[in-house]
């Protein structure tokens, strides 16, 4: 097998993306690592698993980052991984995100803002982002914006689900999204303990960073059913059951649960 492949049993599937097999995209000052091809003339629907149009991770240089543009019709999660990023949006939000801060933004029936690199260029410090799209349940919704400290729920090393439009999650502290069929999980793994991915139809794990270990993969083809993941791979997977994820020293991850695909929402 390839580093970018697809195992088929029966109902269930996964496919693992190489960071280095990554669409890559550069203007000089920002660096994007895309799991989904993302800018130019792409079908952001044809090439989605799950809800999950978009998957960027990128490195923005100091003082640069993305002018004022618009948005419509989507659910966008932002994680700061390194550095910290200055938002400002038409709806009056605006602020400044750090590592462990998650960002909902939904764009409805439209909104404009801004994202930067907070730093100055005499600073010269870089940030590195996690930006996240989900095709939202419904269309034309009113823009809105949340966001939400998690460093304290994850210094324990558990599974903390940090965005959540499922109906189970309501009464939690995850932050609502407009999409009912969608959670978002985030841990930053302690060596040698474990976090038990829960099952679902369509999943998508990143690795934030570190190095991972997942286990219960339906491939007869892996020693152990176990595969190894490294900083930036992504992990699709498709009707699997729960799976468990261990590391041998600190890391961090990002788990997409999903319980419709966007045809099928769309259908």
């Amino acid at each position: 097998m390839t580093d970018t492949q697809t195992q088929i049993t029966d109902a269930t599937s996964w496919r693992l993306i190489r960071a280095a097999d990554r669409h890559m995209w550069n203007d000089e000052a920002i660096d994007s690592r895309q799991s989904f091809p993302a800018t130019g003339s792409f079908d952001l629907a044809a090439n989605a698993h799950g809800m999950l149009l978009v998957h960027n991770d990128d490195i923005v240089d100091a003082g640069a980052g993305f002018d004022t543009h618009q948005h419509r019709d989507a659910e966008i999660v932002t994680w700061v991984v390194e550095g910290a990023l200055h938002h400002r949006d038409s709806q009056g939000s605006e602020g400044v995100l750090t590592p462990g801060v998650v960002q909902r933004m939904s764009a409805g029936s439209g909104i404009r803002h801004s994202e930067r690199n907070a730093s100055t260029r005499a600073e010269n410090q870089r940030l590195r982002v996690v930006q996240m799209w989900i095709a939202p349940e419904y269309s034309g919704g009113t823009p809105s914006y949340a966001e939400a400290d998690v460093n304290e729920a994850l210094a324990d090393g558990e599974l903390v689900t940090i965005v959540s439009g499922l109906d189970r999650d309501a009464s939690g502290q995850a932050l609502e999204i407009g999409n009912g069929y969608v959670a978002l999980h985030a841990a930053r793994l302690l060596p040698d303990r474990q976090v038990t991915l829960p099952p679902a139809p369509f999943g998508h794990l990143f690795v934030v960073s570190g190095t991972v270990t997942v286990s219960g993969l339906p491939d007869h083809e892996t020693p152990d059913d176990h595969l190894t993941l490294d900083e930036g791979d992504a992990l699709r997977t498709t009707g699997t059951a729960a799976l468990t994820v261990t590391a041998d020293a600190p890391a961090e991850i990002l788990f997409w649960e999903m319980h419709t695909s966007f045809d099928a929402a769309h259908a």
